[in-house]
């Protein structure tokens, strides 16, 4: 096994899980099997009870592994799928390790940091490494991210823990890659200081760079990159230009032009094969047409919905359109804003705040025939909105929300249950599509798998007068609605599942591209009627 690990200092926030998905990108274009990992150096054991608008999104993973937005990116850039193993915390760590000084697997050793809490480090890193990647196959490569940045006390263990196996593992089986940041003065001059002072902290803790990709709005000359080179100890080849992109999809090939691939290759021995170029036909694409759609949520922070942005952007991609996203406050939109968007959109979430402005925003995707898309608390309310407006249930409500005609109830399973971390309706589960709807037409299949996270269902009492009052539920797991549309309309479909998790530039989500569709549609329908109106 190889290991890549990679590093950032001066601030966070610098991309370095952008360019971990990057470096493995390059390698998987290279014919190389490669998995990856994420260090999250909190005391929390996953992502799920974390604050979005704070963290992030919090990415579902197939095994229902609650985890940073990061690994949503590798699995995008990669094509794979990760599990709960490759997400490390220091939650996990200690959690691990208490338990086995409970037991007495220490033989009544004194429990310390070292070599304990660093060898649990090092194991974790090495099962993650070893689980099997899709169909069974085994990993050549293996992706290490350590969240934070260096200097943090936080990311000390783990820090000390590849220092550890920097020197159990073979020179050519681990290389460090170190992402820093370069900034530009007002004379447009490159400042090499922070990379250099960041460089001297990981020295401290006796690990040395092989790369330093330096991230910059612009591309790093020869002469920065001879400068880096000279106080860092680290070849002027293997100083990386990683300057900004209006797509992350292009770093990747902005790091093929650095020459990236070759240092990597000649680290760790490896056999520096020529690149299959789908990847960069596929993300090189250029738009032909435009729209935008409304996204009608409760935050507007791009990085709560990471994953909603990028699966238009990958539909949008394999349509020649581009995707225009207006981010509109659930609280304080007025419905007539909606006119010159071209379809509407409500994801998930939970809590009360900005319900019934969600609402009215359904309300109106669906009188007025614009292409709507709803995602878990987007299908819940959608269900809601129709059993309020169509099937006369003038008080329908969720459980969650307030007091009233509950169409939307607690799952049976989740009666009971106090704590909150790790308990919800979570990962993959087998979705069952009806023969001859929108949804099976879009999927191809009326058998699919897809990604939950939820504690609430369309109750069932109320599923036969909903589909009496011409609501369709098109998909379901079991006895459980999972999809909804309404025929006639051109475009509304609303899924309990979240089929952003599993969309990528070369996979895109059969939802998103639909919708996408129709908003191209919806687009030219309305510029079609403004024309014959300004010829009149």
């Amino acid at each position: 096994m190889k290991y890549i690990v990679v590093t950032g200092g001066v601030m966070s926030g610098l991309g370095k899980g952008i360019t971990t998905a990057s470096i493995g990108r390059i390698l998987k274009n290279r014919g190389y099997e490669v998995t990856a990992v994420k260090i999250d150096p909190y005391l929390n054991i996953d992502a799920g009870t974390m604050n979005p608008a704070q963290h992030g999104e919090v990415f579902v993973l197939s095994d229902g592994g609650e985890v940073d937005l990061d690994l949503g990116n590798y699995e995008r850039f990669l094509d794979i799928n990760l599990k709960s193993i490759h997400n490390i915390t220091t939650g996990k760590v200690y959690r691990n390790v208490i338990e086995k000084e409970r037991r007495g697997d220490f033989l009544g050793a004194t429990v310390q940091i070292i070599p304990h809490i660093t060898d649990e480090i090092k194991q974790s890193i090495r099962r993650a490494a070893e689980e099997p990647i899709d169909g069974g196959r085994k990993a050549e490569i293996c992706l290490v991210e350590v969240g934070g940045t260096v200097g943090d006390i936080e990311s000390m263990p783990f820090l000390e823990a590849v220092r550890q196996m920097h020197g159990e593992l073979a020179r050519e089986d681990m290389i460090l890659v170190h992402v820093t940041l370069v900034p530009v003065d007002t004379m447009g001059d490159h400042k090499t200081k922070p990379t250099q002072h960041s460089v001297k902290a990981l020295r401290e803790l006796g690990l040395q760079p092989d790369i330093i990709v330096g991230r910059s709005r612009e591309v790093l000359s020869q002469q920065t990159k001879k400068k880096i080179s000279a106080f860092t100890d680290v070849p002027a080849k293997a100083v990386i230009s990683a300057k900004d992109v209006p797509d992350i999809y292009q770093i990747p090939m902005e790091l093929e032009k650095e020459g990236l691939a070759d240092v990597v290759c000649s680290y760790l021995g490896l056999e520096n094969r020529q690149p299959d170029p789908a990847w960069y036909r596929v993300v090189s694409m250029e738009y032909t047409n435009r729209v935008t759609v409304a996204i009608v949520s409760k935050y507007g922070i791009e990085d709560v919905y990471m994953s909603i942005k990028e699966a238009l952007k990958h539909a949008g991609r394999a349509l020649s359109t581009e995707v225009n996203i207006r981010w509109l406050d659930a609280e304080a939109f007025d419905p007539r804003s909606l006119a010159d968007i071209d379809g509407i959109l409500v994801p998930g979430g939970f809590g009360k705040r900005g319900i019934e402005g969600k609402i009215q925003a359904i309300r109106y995707a669906r009188e007025n025939k614009k292409p709507y898309l709803g995602l878990c608390l987007g299908f819940q309310l959608a269900v809601i909105e129709y059993a309020r407006h169509v099937a006369g249930i003038e008080d329908a409500t969720s459980e969650e929300i307030d007091e009233g005609t509950h169409v939307i109830a607690l799952l049976p399973e989740q009666e009971g249950i106090s704590e909150l971390g790790g308990t919800m309706r979570l990962g993959n589960c087998n979705v069952t599509l009806k023969e001859g709807t929108m949804v099976a037409g879009l999927y191809g299949e009326t058998s699919i798998v897809e990604r939950h996270r939820h504690r609430y269902e369309v109750n069932p009492t109320f599923i036969a007068d909903l589909e009496a009052a011409g609501l369709v539920f098109s998909g379901f797991c079991g006895q459980r609605m999972e999809v909804c549309e309404i025929p006639g309309h051109p475009f509304y479909l609303a899924t309990q599942f979240h089929p952003e998790f599993r969309s990528s530039p070369t996979r895109p989500s059969p939802p998103y591209v639909g919708f996408v569709e129709a908003c191209k549609k919806n687009k030219s329908t309305q510029s079609q009627v403004a024309e014959q109106n300004d010829e009149r």
